[in-house]
């Protein structure tokens, strides 16, 4: 039953995440870690660190990593299977159409109103990934890893990837 749910998560996380990767990270996490409970906050947003700083689509990463920690390999080839399946089969049905409406006021309307929510959903996710993280490392912890992440990206330009693993290593040494 197990491997149901692990496909059904990522399958309908996948179905209703218009936008690619980060539009279904929120949708992730609400299956995960509020609908059956298979890891806290505070954990999916370590696998989000990880897979953000992992080459490849974030989508496939996390569905492949969730999948095996819950059902082992097989877990892992049914959360791959159910991340890609939707857009596989999307791609195949509708490349037939996609000159036919690609210039259509109205396709091109829908996915420009898409884009705030994405924004809005995103930004709820962050929120209570900074809430979780101001529990359990404290302010001091939380305001030196935010300083640091802004000088070393902005003033820097230090790619994200070598932040995150970074951080990582910082988290590993002094909030463990």
């Amino acid at each position: 039953m197990i491997y149901l749910h692990i496909f059904w998560a990522f399958l309908i996380s996948n179905l209703l995440g218009y936008g690619g990767g980060p539009a279904t990270i929120p949708l992730y996490q609400n299956e995960v870690v509020n609908h059956y409970h298979w890891m806290s906050a505070s954990e999916f947003g370590n696998i989000l660190a990880i897979a953000n700083a992992l080459p490849g689509p974030i989508a496939t990463k996390i569905g492949g990593f969730i999948g095996y920690q819950v059902g082992g390999p097989i877990g892992a080839i049914v959360g791959l299977a159910a991340t890609i399946l939707p857009s596989a089969i999307a791609v195949i049905i509708l490349f037939k159409f996609v000159n036919l409406f690609k210039d259509n006021a109205r396709v091109k309307l829908m996915t420009k109103s898409v884009q705030p929510i994405i924004a809005i959903l995103l930004g709820v996710m962050a929120y209570q990934f900074f809430l979780t993280a101001f529990e359990k490392s404290g302010v001091f912890h939380l305001v030196l890893l935010a300083v640091v992440s802004y000088f070393a990206l902005i003033k820097i330009k230090l790619h994200p990837s070598l932040l995150i693993l970074g951080a990582l290593i910082y988290g590993g040494v002094f909030l463990s």
